[in-house]
């Protein structure tokens, strides 16, 4: 699963999910992409769920790329342990997402296979997405 190597701090604030996406809402290397249409957190075993369902039908003929990494810090606390003791221990890394942001891209299958792919992944994903085609020029 995905996960940042080293990081400056551990535990992260949650932060707000305002705003389009200003980087990332094009579609950059493949032909065909799956763009979020709504904020969220992506954790990184739903990313890793859309990226095997994806593998499977692009199998040898196409490429696929992962847009999105997960590199926000998600902490909990035990259960039954009373408040304050400070914040909880790292628990799992999330990929914070904003409407327009493209999260998967794939090249060398045709619309067909492509739409098939993205629909799978997509019920993996907590978010509403939508399917795009690269736009030249």
């Amino acid at each position: 699963m995905l996960e940042p190597r080293k990081v400056k701090f551990r535990r992260h604030h949650r932060g707000h999910r305002r705003g389009m996406a200003k980087r990332g809402n094009k579609v950059a290397f493949g032909t065909y992409g799956l763009k979020a249409m709504g904020p969220g957190w992506i954790t990184a075993r739903q990313i890793e769920a859309a990226r095997i369902t994806i593998s499977r039908v692009v199998r040898k003929t196409g490429k696929m790329w992962i847009r999105i990494f997960p590199d926000k810090p998600i902490t909990k606390k035990p259960a039954e342990t009373r408040m304050g003791k400070g914040k909880g221990a790292p628990e799992y890394w999330v990929s914070v997402v904003k409407p327009g942001r493209i999260l998967f891209e794939v090249e060398g299958v045709d619309r067909e296979m492509a739409e098939l792919a993205f629909t799978n992944a997509s019920h993996k994903l907590p978010i509403k997405t939508k399917i795009v085609e690269r736009i030249e020029g």
